[in-house]
């Protein structure tokens, strides 16, 4: 093998099956790394199985801050048979495979690749003693990155102080087994320029997608949340029922979506502040939910966790195809709020926020996401819960008071049966200001202009769009959700003094500066996860606009770093 000169951002994959302790392996190395002075991202994708299939997790270890996913493969470990097939088109001549001769395919032993054997015996048993391959791993890492061996061991007794004397004797057993391995094998072929930061970069925190959508619901004063569980929301729910006891939260398992969306509404007729956390497939029975909220003016917050359609599709991967569903969901034409964050901590602010909105406007809210965002993690700066307020709406009922009265904003005050002395009524029928059923067209024309009203009082509380790179620039992407840290990225390689990427965190109602934005560029470019450019739809709609260029991906696998350049250098040549 000849000497192998890594750059400052290392990309590392780890191939294997479900089972095989990926997700562990994985929160082990993210946690060292940051806590010893690295910038890291994690992104896993996985197969719709219990067991076996192919999974691989990347981890990206930098100097510099990094969220977002790339085809590179500085160093590979295959962990099983089959890990490397479907990898091949990012396996190059300059990939570090390290692994055994049996998982290793034979087409990449010619002499043109560099390969790293490892024993048999260091996978299996060594003086009777279990070598574990995933802490083996674990080791080569550390020890490839100047973490020293007290550091890395004490770091796993911690992380395993619930495991028995025997069992953590063999993880430093193989911790010391990797290092000793590393440091005559590897660190005299390798060299690299990665640089620890100092201690209060350490203080950083570390989030997946799931993690910060959960913490920016419960400072949104979140307290009752109902599910179905469907990936890739599961997260979110299994985060809040972690949290349930401390927080004072509820926390509900429904027997089905239509369940979940109806009690989360209950919720909020009583007082609380609900969100139903779901997929597509899932939302798609709380239609008729949705639509009841919308009837009787109920706030709700539905964090819809997007993943390929239609049907079943592609369970465990990730898309950006439900946008249209969650805006013309629901019979009937009333007014909702789509929100969608491109990072970890705007999941944090767009969730509390959405709680106030919801409360504020009394209208179904929708956090966006999908299986990237939320199964990436990376580290980021502390977030300041001092700019984030809960902010309650509700007032207390008097005698005579109409639930649904006409207001000049359409937004009616709204009361919570028991407190105050007012009846608060709900019914789904069309009704009168006092919430009574009738069928007067007058009435009813005023009704349906009075819930359509909010959508021009919520202008005072759009998020408008971020532009980042170039403020003259000529040519303008525009992204959304979860392609907001691969874009940026990519266009800082690019380094075009007249690129600028516009990326929105509110996609309805629009933003009232996305056309003057828009307009000020010689060519616009829209970038989607959906075959059928979703957004663009929404903007051509809303303004007029039209597109020069669509860059789209439906595959189920995220956009990588190289691949968005070289889209746009296309686009802009």
């Amino acid at each position: 093998m000849s000497k192998i000169q890594f750059k400052n951002d290392i990309s590392v994959v780890i191939s294997g099956s479900a089972g095989q302790g990926l997700q562990t392996l994985e929160q082990l190395l993210l946690k060292i790394m940051k806590t010893s002075g690295f910038h890291v991202f994690a992104y896993s994708e996985f197969m719709s199985r219990i067991r076996g299939g192919n999974n691989s997790t990347e981890i990206r270890i930098s100097n510099k801050r990094v969220a977002s996913f790339v085809d590179r493969i500085d160093i590979l470990f295959p962990i099983e048979e089959g890990s490397m097939p479907r990898l091949r088109s990012r396996i190059t001549k300059d990939t570090l495979i390290i692994g055994r001769d049996k998982y290793i395919e034979s087409s990449y032993k010619n002499g043109k690749y560099n390969i790293v054997l490892l024993a048999d015996e260091l996978s299996e048993k060594d003086s009777g003693k279990q070598i574990i391959m995933n802490i083996m791993i674990f080791g080569i890492i550390t020890a490839l990155t100047g973490i020293d061996i007290n550091t890395a061991s004490g770091f796993l007794k911690t992380y395993f102080k619930k495991l028995t004397e025997e069992k953590i004797a063999d993880n430093i057993y193989s911790l010391n087994k990797a290092y000793e391995y590393t440091e005559v094998n590897l660190r005299p072929r390798i060299s690299y320029p990665l640089v620890k930061h100092g201690k209060a970069f350490r203080s950083e925190i570390l989030l997946y997608g799931s993690d910060a959508v959960s913490i920016g619901a419960l400072a949104g004063g979140c307290s009752f949340v109902s599910s179905y569980p469907m990936s890739p929301s599961t997260g979110v729910l299994v985060y809040m029922a972690q949290k349930a006891e401390d927080s004072g939260i509820v926390v509900e398992q429904a027997e089905d979506e239509i369940s979940a969306v109806n009690m989360a509404i209950g919720a909020w007729y009583a007082g609380a502040r609900a969100m139903v956390t779901t997929s597509g497939g899932g939302f798609a029975l709380m239609t008729e939910g949705l639509s009841l909220a919308g009837a009787i003016e109920s706030p709700i917050v539905i964090h819809l966790a997007q993943r390929p359609g239609p049907a079943t599709g592609l369970p465990t991967r990730t898309e950006q195809a439900d946008l249209l569903m969650a805006l013309y969901a629901g019979h009937g034409e009333f007014p909702r709020v789509i929100l969608s964050p491109g990072t970890k901590d705007e999941a944090v602010t767009l969730a509390c926020n959405a709680f106030n909105i919801a409360d504020k406007y009394q209208v179904p809210v929708f956090i966006l996401t999908d299986q990237y965002f939320l199964d990436s993690a990376n580290n980021l700066s502390l977030i300041d819960f001092s700019k984030l307020k809960e902010k309650k709406y509700f007032i207390k009922t008097a005698p005579g008071y109409k639930r649904h009265s006409f207001t000049k904003n359409g937004i009616s005050p709204r009361g919570i049966p028991g407190y105050g002395t007012g009846i608060v009524c709900a019914d789904s029928d069309e009704h009168d200001e006092a919430d009574y059923i009738t069928e007067d067209p007058d009435t009813r024309m005023r009704m349906v202009n009075k819930r359509l009203k909010k959508l021009s009082a919520m202008t005072g509380d759009t998020i408008q769009p971020k532009l980042t790179g170039s403020k003259k620039y000529k040519y303008l992407i525009v992204g959304w959700g979860s392609t907001s840290g691969t874009i940026n990225e990519a266009i800082k390689l690019i380094g075009n003094n007249d690129l600028a990427f516009l990326h929105f965190n509110q996609l309805y109602p629009l933003p009232d500066k996305t056309m003057s934005l828009l307009k000020k560029a010689k060519k616009t470019i829209i970038l989607e996860q959906n075959a059928t450019s979703q957004f663009a739809k929404i903007i051509r709609s809303e303004t007029g606009h039209v597109f020069d260029y669509s860059i789209l991906k439906y595959d189920g696998m995220p956009f990588s770093v190289e691949e968005i350049v070289k889209k746009i250098k296309k686009c802009i040549k």
